[in-house]
């Protein structure tokens, strides 16, 4: 729904030529303040200092974001839950696209588990997110997994729906999971007009990550949203720029990892 002056002029500041690197920093409402989020300054600098286009936090931390983000981007994330509550695909409204506004983002964000029992909550939420967002200008983040009772969050099949249901409902931009390599995410692609960007996970090897984000360009995707593989590394502005070198300048892996100065063994 890139209709609006606002909405594509607020893309570009979380973009770069139409690639997307954002690093999500939510993970302190889901998982408390685990390693890279307690000095979410310095972490928020190093990775921008890297290449990373944008940042992305609940509301409250957006006063410790701006100071420190180098002039990149900002989104601010609509709704989360956490890992020692009952159910962490029950993701809970934490903020308004108005709010989001108010404290300084350039873009909102939205999580949807696609195939859960919260599915439908979500879908209704996410739709008066959108129409909230267009009416004021601002892009929509929709972070839409396949995810719940019977699902495989890798099969492209269900990715290629997660991303279309996204489409259908007006985001601008959509975040998934990686279905392992870029012949079948080139299925999930395919599967709308959007950007797609991908999720990242749990902290894998420097190589892995880095051959994870070639698939994806390759397949046809526009990035990343990848949160603890780049946070929670030892060295946040090495693998930042690894995985910019991929995303913005379309190196090899081998090339990726030698730039960011990081080890290029298997």
């Amino acid at each position: 729904m890139t209709t609006s002056t606002g909405i594509n002029a607020r893309l570009d500041r979380i973009g770069t030529d139409d690639n997307y690197m954002i690093i999500p920093m939510d993970h302190g409402l889901t998982m408390g303040a685990v390693k890279g989020l307690k000095d979410i300054e310095s972490t928020i600098d190093a990775v921008t200092r890297g290449g990373a286009d944008a940042v992305l936090t609940q509301k409250g931390i957006a006063p410790r974001v701006h100071e420190n983000k180098n002039g990149k981007g900002y989104i601010v994330h609509l709704n989360g839950s956490t890992t020692i509550g009952p159910d962490e695909n029950d993701k809970r409204l934490t903020g308004t696209v108005e709010e989001a506004v108010r404290v300084g983002a350039d873009a909102v964000s939205f999580h949807i588990n696609v195939g859960s029992t919260y599915e439908p909550d979500q879908l209704a939420q996410l739709s008066e997110v959108t129409a909230d967002a267009e009416r004021l200008g601002v892009p929509v983040l929709a972070m839409a997994y396949a995810r719940g009772p019977g699902v495989d969050s890798t099969d492209p099949e269900a990715l290629g729906h997660a991303v279309r249901l996204a489409e259908e409902v007006g985001a601008d931009i959509v975040k998934t999971g990686y279905s392992g390599d870029a012949e079948s995410f080139q299925h999930v692609v395919e599967s709308t007009r959007l950007p797609v960007v991908i999720a990242g996970g749990s902290k894998g090897t420097d190589r892995e990550t880095v051959e994870m984000v070639r698939g994806v360009m390759d397949a046809g995707g526009a990035g990343i949203s990848m949160g603890r593989s780049i946070f929670q590394h030892d060295d946040p502005e090495a693998i930042a720029t690894a995985v910019s070198g991929i995303t913005h300048d379309d190196l090899s892996t081998d090339e990726a990892l030698t730039k960011a100065g990081l080890a290029i063994e298997a």
